[in-house]
């Protein structure tokens, strides 16, 4: 029988401890996150025990293209949030809870029946608060890519323990303004927060790679929703990037597709669809500064019937 690993054996200890002082997320709650949790129970932020939750593990067409491509990305979409952005399109699993708690076991599981569908890659989609489970799930290599699809809101700390496991991140960068993420997120430490993330997402994985079909192999790309009212915020974001990125090293997509969800009685600004103007001028701001790697998805794409059924599908063994 093969013995388990030193870096195997400090690993099960990390998440020991995790279990008993939680550290995984910028939060830094160090709530007791044990497998006896009750989902939506915990008294940290996120509220969830160590075990994931999901709510659907299936095809998915609706991201960007070289992600979806054509045969679908494998999406499978984790319950709880250690964010609170009021305008949250997911908020039946990301404040509800709605979801199915499985084993480390059972999360392999589904990775594997996913890749043999015939999916491009295995997209783990708002997975922050269960990356202990998920790096255990992911000690053996994947015949696909995985990719890692979060808030941006990432400890590097939490990030380094997934490396060599993620071959692609892609991070929101949601704000950069302490003001607006204050406000919309109780995160006004996100802008550096989400940055610091984002370089380590670079360290981890260098300049992006598509393969032949166009499909990202590897790299990083990272989104911004343009959120109504926030012109100034959403142009601070393409600074930065822009700013610290050249050609050929992430990509970058510019979201138009905000849909007003959840109760929004004491932000009005946000009750309202993106307007076509707004997203018009963050366009024109991005491409005056040259840059060419990404994708623009104006307003048109907006709408609820664009969120996904959470329904368990693809969760419980067949």
């Amino acid at each position: 029988m093969m013995r388990p690993s030193a870096e195997m054996q400090h690993n099960k200890m990390q998440d020991q401890q995790q279990a008993v002082l939680c550290t995984a997320c910028p939060r830094l709650c160090g709530v007791r996150r044990g497998e006896d949790t009750v989902p939506g129970s915990g008294s940290g932020v996120c509220r969830s025990g160590w075990l994931p939750v999901l709510a659907r593990a299936a095809a998915h067409f609706g991201e960007e293209p070289c992600i979806s491509g054509t045969r679908g990305s494998g999406a499978v979409f984790f319950s709880g949030c250690s964010l609170r952005c009021v305008f949250c399109q997911n908020e039946s699993i990301s404040r509800r809870y709605f979801g199915q708690q499985v084993t480390v076991s059972r999360l392999r599981e589904i990775f594997i029946e996913l890749s043999d569908s015939g999916i491009h890659n295995i997209n783990l989609v708002n997975p922050t608060h269960f990356a202990g489970a998920i790096a255990d799930a992911l000690e053996q290599p994947l015949p696909v890519p995985v990719v890692y699809n979060s808030s941006g809101y990432e400890r590097v700390e939490t990030l380094r323990r997934l490396e060599g496991k993620i071959q692609v991140y892609m991070p929101d960068y949601k704000y950069a303004l302490a003001e607006p993420a204050a406000r919309y997120s109780a995160a006004g430490d996100y802008p550096d927060t989400a940055w610091a993330a984002i370089e380590e997402m670079y360290r981890q994985c260098g300049r992006y790679r598509l393969d032949g079909e166009g499909i990202l192999q590897s790299g990083v790309l990272i989104r911004h929703l343009v959120l109504p009212g926030c012109a100034e915020n959403t142009r601070r974001v393409i600074d930065r990037i822009t700013g610290n990125f050249a050609s050929g090293e992430v990509l970058f997509s510019l979201m138009g597709q905000y849909t007003p969800c959840g109760d929004l009685s004491r932000f009005p600004e946000l009750q309202y669809p993106l307007s076509a103007l707004e997203y018009a001028e963050a366009e024109e701001y991005l491409l005056a500064t040259g840059w060419e790697d990404g994708y623009l998805q104006p307003p048109e794409a907006a709408g609820v019937e664009h969120i996904p059924a959470f329904d368990l599908t693809g969760v419980r063994r067949k």
